[in-house]
Order: structure tokens, then C-alpha cells, then sequence
């Protein structure tokens, strides 16, 4: 087997939370190499960058709608880098064991969109921002839709902090009012971005337990734009029969796995995920990698 064959295997083993911090440490190192070539040839690369930063300026989203959600995927160094995948890696594993990785897409992307709109809001209305505007980079706000979504669904949820327990509503507290008193220090539009990314988590929690899943339009219009570019597979012949048997057997499947979700999740709700049985963690975590 070539080096090849082992990480494309590796690389369909990462859950989709991984698959995700792989492409945004892939899109840290990318630029730099880019730059580094750039500057040996004398070639400016400001411009490069550019087309992919969120400007403040509305005038400048319809010259580039991408970096509505392409600005998440750059940061300004090692450490901004780090502790955004850090915290991603942890909210993922706490989400990813309850819901699936369409739902966890749905937040995280939802959160990046709401937290530019947020930033371009921002520079747009309050005065202290006139005559300004920057650019923003940096996957903050998905990672706090992603957080603060699992701190409204499980906020009686305890996480261990070196020596003590604390209660993931705390914490979901304490990084909003971080974000909140450091406003007037620096970042100020970043830090209004990862406020209006929590705002988008939040806010999907409360329709989700009305019923209402208000991401399965934005996937379905992923999907779609997705399918544009992937390859049409080949029509096969399939007799009428053999194909609404394997329906029928799908549909039943199915049908079961999401009975027993259903089943687990209102455990949680009623008593706390700490209520679980180690086969039912199980069963979770391989449905939300599924």
C-alpha cells in the first residue's frame, strides 16, 4: 500500500469536526508557502490574500460573496490558529455524539455567515466605527455557534477543568462575557462577529426544540451547489423488484436508528447525558459519525 492509499485512508477516518480543522490547518500553511514564493520571485501578496478577507465595507461583499465564509478559513497566526481548533475539537466531540454531521455543518457554517454579516452590521451602524474598515479572518464565530449551541442544548453538561467541574452553561457564559468587556480594548469587530455567531447557536437550539431544524434549508442548498461539480455516476439497470426491496430494507433501518436517537436525546433532556449508559454514549457516537 503507497503512502498515498494509507492517508486517503486516514483522512476518511477523521470524523467531520477533524475533516474540517484539517482543511483550515491546510489553509494556514497553504498562504504562507504561497507568500514565501511570492516574495523570492518579488511579487506582492497582499492581493492574494485579499480576495479572501471580509471586508467591513458592504460595497465590497458583491465583489466577492465568498469571503463571506472563505474569511473563516485564514488566521493571523500560529496561536489564533490553535486555540479556534482547540476549542472546535472540543465542542465537536460533545456535538457530534448527539447530532449529526449535517446538523454540525449547519451550525458551524450558519455561525461564520451570521458573524460577517454581524461585523459588516457593525462597522455599518455604530458611529465609533466611521471612517473605518478593516478586514476580518478567522473561523471564531463558527466555533462559538458550535460552543454555544451545546451550552444551551446540555447546560447541565459538567466538563473537568484540571481540578474542578464546571457546568457548560458557566462556561458558555464566561467566553460571552469575555468576547463582551473586550470590546473597547481591540478586535473590536471580531469580537462582535463571535457574539453574533453565539447569538446564531443559541437561537438554533430554541427552534430546534420547537421542531424546527432551520438548517436543512442551507444544507439543501449546499447539496445542491455541491452536486453542480461532482461527476454524474453511471446509470445501472436495476430490476424494479431487487431496488424497492433494498427501499423498504433502508427505510426500515432507518426508521429504527432514529427511533432509538429520539429515545437517547429525551433521556438527555429529562435526566442529563451523565444519565446514559456506556452503551448508549456508543450507539451516539457512532450515529453522529455516520
Amino acid at each position: 500500500m503507497t503512502f498515498k492509499d494509507q492517508l486517503n485512508i486516514r483522512i476518511k477516518q477523521l470524523n467531520s469536526a477533524e475533516k474540517l480543522i484539517l482543511i483550515n490547518v491546510v489553509c494556514f500553511i497553504l498562504p504562507l508557502l504561497i507568500k514565501t514564493v511570492l516574495f523570492l520571485f518579488n511579487i506582492s501578496s497582499t492581493n492574494f490574500i485579499n480576495w479572501f478577507e471580509l471586508s467591513a465595507s458592504w460595497t465590497d461583499l458583491p465583489l466577492k460573496p465568498w469571503s463571506i465564509v472563505t474569511y473563516s478559513f485564514l488566521h493571523s497566526g500560529f496561536f489564533h490558529l490553535f486555540w479556534n481548533m482547540y476549542l472546535l475539537f472540543f465542542s465537536s466531540k460533545l456535538f457530534l455524539n448527539l447530532f449529526t454531521s449535517n446538523t454540525f455543518f449547519s451550525v458551524y457554517f450558519l455561525g461564520v455567515i451570521v458573524g460577517g454579516i454581524t461585523f459588516i452590521l457593525s462597522y455599518t451602524f455604530f458611529p465609533v466605527f466611521q471612517n473605518s474598515s478593516p478586514v476580518m479572518i478567522g473561523a471564531s464565530a463558527g466555533v462559538m455557534a458550535v460552543f454555544i449551541f451545546m451550552s444551551t442544548y446540555s447546560p447541565d453538561l459538567e466538563i473537568r477543568l484540571i481540578l474542578f467541574n464546571v457546568k457548560l452553561r458557566y462556561l458558555g457564559i464566561a467566553f460571552l462575557l469575555l468576547d463582551i468587556v473586550q470590546i473597547p480594548y481591540g478586535n473590536a469587530g471580531g469580537h462582535l462577529a463571535h457574539l453574533g455567531g453565539a447569538i446564531l447557536g443559541f437561537y438554533y437550539v430554541k427552534q430546534l426544540n420547537n421542531g424546527k431544524d432551520i438548517g436543512k434549508s442551507f444544507m439543501s442548498f449546499i447539496d445542491k451547489v455541491i452536486n453542480i461539480f461532482r461527476k454524474k455516476p453511471k446509470m445501472r439497470t436495476v430490476h424494479k423488484r431487487e431496488k424497492s426491496q433494498k427501499i423498504n430494507k433502508n427505510i426500515s433501518v432507518a426508521g429504527e436508528k432514529q427511533k432509538r436517537i429520539d429515545e437517547i436525546l429525551d433521556k438527555i433532556s429529562i435526566s442529563g447525558y451523565e444519565s446514559l449508559t456506556q452503551a448508549e454514549k456508543d450507539f451516539l457516537f457512532k450515529a453522529g459519525k455516520s
